[in-house]
């Protein structure tokens, strides 16, 4: 696996663990990252490229010499005051990314997707990487972008282009810089702001076992296949009991009914959208999405890459020491 290995989006959560799991592998690193983006963080050595993925223009230099290619590059948020950015970054970052990267020569393209898109309404059992999905399937704005983003990468590979896929489901453990929604509910779980829950199912994954993940289906990975990237299916109340057991901290007791916490989210959003431009402290997505079922069945994928993800309760520990460490809780 020599020669140059390019990550789009290697500053941020998982593409700073996959950065550093390629740097120990004795890879060539470039990162491409948006321009202001914080890079400090990342390892010595590693080549830094800004460009903005929303426009063509300037993806061809910074893919240039690129032999294997990673695009992670995405926005992972919810919630946006312009709903339009969605479709700019991930959907058509990512038709940017694929095509510059294809035309720079790449021998091996990943297209990093997600989980969120692969569930259905009222759909019961686990969930594996063969379900099949739908534009009307998809939950809001965010997961509509990264379900036309993960349906043109598979298009390529059904074209025979070197271009493989993987969906990791929620990734925790330390160096969560931007505070994805895992790591902001450990944080509020431990400094007592968390107030209530509702019911709901997630399956969690240490971040690292992620990023190891990432590098293999690259390796490994068929074009057209889906790698799915999971680890331990959790309702919410048994992740806030391995939290409490971890900090010493209570479980809520309150519970909040779906229907409650949905008209919360409206107004959240409703007061961002038009007042405060803030992120919401409920969004209708994410509400939406807790009403599914979220467990899955990944151990196909996980067998074919040969990947064993650790136990979810060290990932936990070590995000909440790290939490501890860096920033305050």
């Amino acid at each position: 696996m020599n020669g140059l290995s390019t990550v789009t989006g290697g500053a941020g959560f998982i593409g700073s663990h996959l950065v550093e799991h390629l740097i120990a592998l004795g890879r060539q690193v470039r990162v491409v990252e948006r321009p202001g983006a914080g890079v400090a963080h990342l390892p010595e050595g590693v080549e830094v490229v800004f460009a903005d993925i929303r426009r063509r223009e300037g993806l061809d230099e910074a893919l240039r010499g690129s032999r294997f290619v990673y695009h992670l590059a995405a926005n992972p948020n919810l919630w946006l005051r312009d709903r339009r950015e969605f479709e700019a970054v991930n959907h058509q970052g990512t038709v940017h990314v694929l095509e510059a990267a294809l035309n720079a020569g790449a021998e091996r393209v990943l297209h990093t997707s997600t989980e969120s898109i692969l569930t259905k309404s009222g759909a019961a059992g686990l969930i594996d990487e063969d379900v099949r999905i739908e534009e009307s399937d998809a939950v809001g704005p965010y997961c509509l972008s990264k379900l036309r983003a993960e349906n043109f990468a598979m298009g390529l590979a059904r074209e025979g282009r070197p271009v493989v896929v993987a969906n990791p489901t929620m990734p925790v453990g330390p160096g969560d810089r931007g505070c994805s929604p895992p790591t902001r509910l450990i944080r509020d779980f431990c400094n007592g702001s968390l107030p209530a829950v509702m019911d709901c199912t997630l399956n969690l994954i240490d971040v690292r076992d992620v990023a190891i993940g990432l590098a293999r289906v690259l390796e490994v990975g068929r074009p057209g296949r889906r790698y799915l990237l999971g680890g331990a299916n959790l309702a919410l109340v048994e992740l806030l009991d391995i939290l409490s057991e971890l900090t010493g901290s209570p479980v809520p007791r309150w519970r909040v009914p779906y229907a409650i916490g949905l008209g919360f989210a409206h107004l959240s959003e409703f007061w961002a959208d038009h007042v405060s431009g803030v992120s919401p402290k409920a969004s209708v997505t994410g509400l939406r999405l807790a009403r599914r079922l979220m467990h899955f069945d990944s151990s196909k994928s996980l067998q074919e890459l040969s990947l064993n993800p650790r136990p979810i309760r060290e990932s936990l520990a070590d995000a909440i020491n790290w939490l501890r460490a860096g920033r305050p809780l």
